[in-house]
């Protein structure tokens, strides 16, 4: 029978690491920075590196390879609103009245608005 300390380890390390993604996923979508705050994810990853730097002093492979996963994850977040924010900027700059851009996939994309949601009966 298997022990269950490495299963715990191993969902808490898949939990913890890709806790991120949802939020890079959603802004790689919409191809905007709308609604997004990248503190979290800087924050997180700062701390991620000394989580990498303990599990070579213990010399546990798999402390150190869940939190490589997540401070390249967090970091991609960071790195996607910043990106996203300065294309909004120059966007604003050049007065586009709507933030209009191109996607990735070629599609056009608006950043969404807080409209209020028709009432269900």
């Amino acid at each position: 029978m298997m022990e269950l300390t490495p299963i715990i380890g191993f969902v808490a390390g898949f939990g913890t690491t890709f806790a991120a993604l949802p939020d890079l996923i959603a802004m790689l979508r919409r191809c905007s920075s709308d609604g997004m705050n990248p503190k979290m994810a800087a924050i997180t990853g700062s701390f991620q590196i000394l989580w990498v730097i303990y599990g070579l002093l213990i010399s546990s492979r798999n402390l150190v390879l869940w939190n490589v996963i997540a401070i390249a994850t967090n970091f991609l977040t960071v790195g996607a609103y910043l990106y996203f924010r300065r294309r909004e900027a120059r966007s604003r700059a050049r007065g586009e009245a709507a933030l209009r851009h191109q996607c990735h996939d070629g599609q056009i994309a608006t950043p969404r608005l807080n409209r209020p949601r028709p009432l269900r009966d």
